[in-house]
């Protein structure tokens, strides 16, 4: 898998390379307590109460190339629809000139459970994002508990020394603003915060996957760690 993952990159050198990855500091779904570190009652805080109300899903995305980093923060759960709005969103924030600057879209990822190589609704939602862009996108994974090794993962590490780790977020405006104060290579991150819900559980019945499925080049001998999405011809 590591070597299909260099592979690529030498084949790609060049043009434009983007790596997401759907978890905060290599731990899956990573949410911070944001309560100003106060109690509820008389008990001691404690560091993994997770009664509050305010939790957040963090997601980022690094252009290996440019170092531009992109944040969003949801409100809901952490899904496929969540991850793939999230590609939308950062899309809309590149200007005619970058999206013109690159011919194929290659995004490294983590082999999670929202966003793996067969996970309907993801790979459903990827097509239609590559239709949308007019660009193909190769989707290269990393083997399970290898995280580490994906770029993004030192934008995390980044993240939480600027934020300080044992700090608890009073409110998501102090989130965000901390967020946007870091910075990756010198460059001050796009940060977005998004309320909307997100229904967990989506599938695709077998026959409506078939469909997409048609629209999947899978790598012969890594079917589910590198995939390629061509856009659908338009006339």
């Amino acid at each position: 898998i590591f070597a299909n993952i260099h592979e690529k990159d030498q084949a790609y050198e060049g043009r434009t390379v983007m790596r997401l990855s759907d978890g905060l500091q290599g731990h899956g779904e990573h949410r911070r307590v944001l309560r100003g570190g106060k109690t509820r009652g008389d008990n001691k805080a404690n560091d993994h109460d997770m009664g509050c109300k305010e939790k957040y899903t963090p997601f980022g995305m690094v252009n290996e190339d440019t170092a531009d980093l992109y944040l969003a923060f949801g409100s809901s759960a952490k899904t496929s629809d969540f991850i793939v709005d999230c590609l939308y969103s950062w899309w809309d924030h590149q200007s005619p000139a970058e999206r013109d600057a690159f011919s194929l879209l290659q995004i490294k990822a983590d082999h999670g459970p929202e966003s793996n190589g067969r996970r309907t609704q993801f790979l459903n939602r990827m097509v239609d994002f590559a239709d949308h862009i007019g660009k193909p996108i190769q989707l290269l994974y990393y083997p399970p508990y290898h995280s580490k090794y994906n770029p993004v993962e030192r934008c995390w590490g980044k993240f939480g020394k600027s934020t300080g780790t044992a700090q608890k977020l009073a409110d998501a405006q102090t989130m965000l603003a901390w967020a946007k104060s870091m910075t990756w290579k010198g460059v001050h991150p796009v940060v977005e915060l998004t309320r909307k819900v997100y229904e967990k559980g989506i599938s695709l019945s077998k026959e409506a996957m078939q469909a997409v499925e048609a629209r999947l080049e899978r790598h012969p001998e890594l079917p589910k760690w590198d995939i390629l999405i061509r856009p659908a011809c338009t006339v």
